[in-house]
């Protein structure tokens, strides 16, 4: 797997700081921008993020290459609605080489399993192939296609989306796989913004675990993580 931070709006604290000053301003923008600072920004953005004044943070957005993901992470990750997508596409995109997956860790850790697997992936290619070089549309022999086979997409979300999605997607009940894909966005996220994303990662990080009793019963090594990344 591999996450990268393409782009961001351009100093996004200052911007939602603006944002979130101009709501309680008679000062013309450019006169508030003059008067923000650093400590200014980390300040204000401390005290809003603590009243829960969140729609200002929608004014910063961010934009992540991934690759080497699965299509099952890739169906998790469009259930969050509130962000952008552009995928690799398999109708335009013929797998005549065979086509890389994501074998899990469960799976790769057995060596029965992991031929079993790696079995019935090499008789999928070989199936797919065949349909291909007979003439079949790329768009219809990609049916065969495992969720197993990997993607790559762009995904650009705001800031108060992210801090949901890291919520969500952090925590140890998510999904392996789209759990590590929200780690590595978090970690390219905090130098760029490290007062908004300061508290970012799972919902026990700042109260009780949101699971219930589905709680990992990690709390502890859960907070030291991502208190040290």
């Amino acid at each position: 797997m591999k996450v990268v931070l393409l782009q961001h709006t351009p100093e996004p604290e200052l911007t939602v700081a603006l944002a979130a000053r101009l709501c309680y301003s008679q000062v013309d923008i450019e006169a508030l921008k003059e008067r923000l600072s650093g400590a200014d920004i980390e300040n204000f953005l401390d005290k809003i993020m603590s009243l829960g004044h969140q729609s200002v943070l929608e004014h910063a957005s961010f934009t992540f290459g991934v690759e080497g993901i699965s299509r099952v992470t890739s169906h998790q990750l469009v259930r969050h609605r509130v962000a952008s997508y552009s995928q690799q596409s398999q109708r335009y995109v013929s797998h005549k080489e065979r086509f890389a997956v994501v074998t899990p860790p469960s799976i790769a850790a057995n060596p029965e399993f992991a031929a079993l697997f790696e079995a019935q992936v090499a008789s999928l290619h070989a199936a797919y192939a065949s349909l291909v070089e007979a003439g079949i549309p790329a768009e219809d022999a990609r049916y065969l296609l495992p969720n197993a086979t990997e993607t790559k997409l762009l995904v650009t979300m705001n800031a108060r989306e992210l801090l949901h999605f890291f919520a969500v997607r952090c925590c140890e009940r998510a999904q392996w796989e789209i759990r590590g894909m929200a780690v590595e966005m978090l970690r390219r996220v905090r130098p760029v913004a490290p007062t908004i994303f300061r508290n970012a990662g799972p919902g026990c990080l700042a109260g009780p675990c949101p699971e219930g009793a589905m709680c990992c019963g990690k709390r502890v090594e859960v907070r030291k993580f991502f208190q040290g990344m």
